[in-house]
């Protein structure tokens, strides 16, 4: 696949999950999940002060929930952003569990995918996270939002270390590790192109095209959870600071 071209044949989670095809609705289901669970997780926990095994259930609860009321079919994308619409089904949900005084159980008909909750919750007890700088409900939706972004990154990175393990391109990945994901800001291609005893322009040959392929993974993942093409530009406009073309 040429450059950073999407491919459009893929069917969005707002589309897949009108499908008559059962099968379909649940690929929809795990799509979003994938995106969106730990984002949610975090959210529900620092939002609504709940204990690590109330959030889980929470979590859990919420993407059942989804599924069994036929919550997407509802989204309209003129109105809002579907990460938008989910943080407030998210909170309607929370909320009237509440008024209810009941409790969701764990995994009812979520969607069948490994949920590392303990990965969530040794990223919100690092560093990177603090949640006393989150005091307010509007530092919490763009907390959120931040959140769903480095989700999507997740997911595309996961993409990127297969890929390069299908071709035969490890190296390629270690040295996008290294270099785009290290926390090390002083990294430089002269340093990795002496540790791997290769030229600098292996190196800047091998990221660039890390860089491509990266990028190509997270528009596809982003394409598939947006409601509408317009949704989907926009987006990308947001989080690449660019179109997607």
């Amino acid at each position: 696949m040429p450059g950073d071209q999407f491919p459009v044949t893929r069917w969005s989670v707002i589309d897949a999950v009108k499908s008559r095809d059962p099968a379909e609705q649940m690929r929809a289901l795990d799509t979003l999940c994938s995106a969106y669970w730990k984002p949610v997780y975090k959210y529900v926990r620092l939002r609504w002060n709940r204990p690590p095994e109330d959030a889980q259930d929470l979590t859990q609860g919420f993407f059942a929930e989804l599924l069994e009321r036929d919550l997407l079919a509802k989204y309209d994308p003129a109105k809002s952003k579907l990460r938008t619409y989910l943080r407030l089904c998210a909170d309607s949900f929370v909320i009237n569990l509440q008024k209810a005084a009941s409790r969701q159980k764990r995994g009812g008909n979520a969607p069948h995918i490994a949920l590392d909750f303990q990965a969530a919750e040794d990223e919100l007890a690092g560093t990177t996270i603090d949640p006393a700088s989150i005091p307010s409900p509007d530092s919490l939706e763009e907390f959120f939002e931040k959140e769903w972004v480095r989700s999507l990154f997740a997911l595309a990175v996961e993409d990127l270390r297969k890929l390069c393990v299908e071709r035969e391109r490890d190296r390629a990945f270690q040295l996008f590790e290294n270099y785009d994901l290290s926390d090390d800001p002083d990294v430089s291609y002269d340093q990795l192109a002496a540790a791997y005893s290769i030229p600098v322009t292996d190196v800047t040959n091998a990221l660039s095209w890390a860089r491509r392929e990266f990028r190509r993974f997270a528009l596809a993942r982003l394409r598939e959870i947006c409601g509408t093409d317009e949704e989907f530009h926009r987006e990308a406009r947001s989080v690449f600071g660019s179109d997607a073309a």
